[in-house]
């Protein structure tokens, strides 16, 4: 699942191709997306795009008045062109969601964006659960999910973290991702900060030290500062690649921890799982796995 540092990068990237030039057409093959319908795609067209933001895990598009915002869930992506396919998208077919071709200042709309000549972007999705998610508003904050976020990851400092997570009785894994509390963090980044941070994922998030609050920030920051400042720059198609490769437990069961050599193990749920090290995270205790402990009985 993309996280702040990828959606900060495509925002990043969209600022440096995309914004000057004008929507010329949108294409919808999977209508489901859509969560809003008034107004429809086709009121970008003509409008000069002036804009990209992030907002958590939400990606957006400004053009004019409008603001096109995704949340690309799980599987979702967007895949840059810079001479995108002209041809209509068939509804249902393939991982391709939505495209937005794009055209250059002063150029008019046109249903027939010439072959090969015109750059823009798909937004994708692999697998069978379709969650992505595209938004067409005049004010982000009457996207439901943004709405209700919490302070940004990388816009908490010491004490407003230490506020964040006061009197919360939540495990902390669960904390750092619930999007409501803190924003742009998801799984994967999640078990790098609390891995960086010497922290069990199932302590408890309001009861934390003085010591522990602030190494899980230093974590917090020097992690996601770090990702983002990879990421940014780097081609859209590269993200992925540069994400895996910058992770040293999540996603690395069975293989040795960087630091202290341990074996990393693996908590699993029913559609997802974390990674951690026992020796650095919980003094050596092996967290109970609801799978392994159904499969032992």
């Amino acid at each position: 699942m993309p996280e702040l540092p990828e959606i900060e990068a495509l925002a990043d990237h969209l600022r440096r191709h995309a914004v000057g030039l004008t929507v010329g057409r949108i294409d919808v093959s999977a209508l489901s997306v859509l969560k809003t319908f008034d107004p429809p795609p086709s009121a970008l067209h003509g409008q000069a795009v002036t804009g990209a933001n992030r907002w958590g895990k939400y990606l957006g598009l400004q053009a004019g008045d409008w603001h096109l915002i995704t949340h690309l869930s799980r599987a979702g992506w967007l895949r840059w062109s810079d001479k995108l396919a002209a041809a209509p998208l068939k509804p249902g077919k393939g991982p391709i969601a939505l495209r937005v071709h794009l055209g250059t200042p002063g150029e008019a709309p046109s249903p027939n964006v010439a072959a090969g000549a015109a750059p823009g972007f798909d937004l994708t999705e692999a697998g069978t659960q379709k969650r992505l998610a595209v938004w067409l508003v005049d004010d982000p904050a009457t996207v439901p999910g943004i709405a209700t976020l919490g302070p940004d990851a990388l816009a908490l400092g010491p004490d407003e973290l230490a506020d964040v997570l006061k009197g919360n009785s939540g495990r902390l894994k669960t904390v750092l991702t619930d999007q409501k509390v803190i924003a742009g963090i998801g799984n994967a980044y999640s078990d790098e900060i609390l891995h960086a941070a010497r922290l069990s994922p199932f302590a408890t998030a309001g009861k934390l030290t003085d010591g522990q609050l602030a190494a899980l920030h230093d974590a917090m920051i020097s992690i996601l500062s770090d990702a983002v400042e990879r990421s940014v720059g780097q081609q859209a198609a590269t993200l992925k690649g540069e994400k895996r490769s910058g992770l040293r437990v999540h996603a690395r069961t069975g293989l040795p921890c960087p630091v202290c050599g341990d074996t990393v193990r693996e908590v699993s749920f029913a559609d997802k799982s974390f990674q951690y090290c026992s020796t650095c995270q919980t003094g050596g205790k092996v967290l109970a796995d609801r799978r392994l402990s159904r499969l032992l009985k």
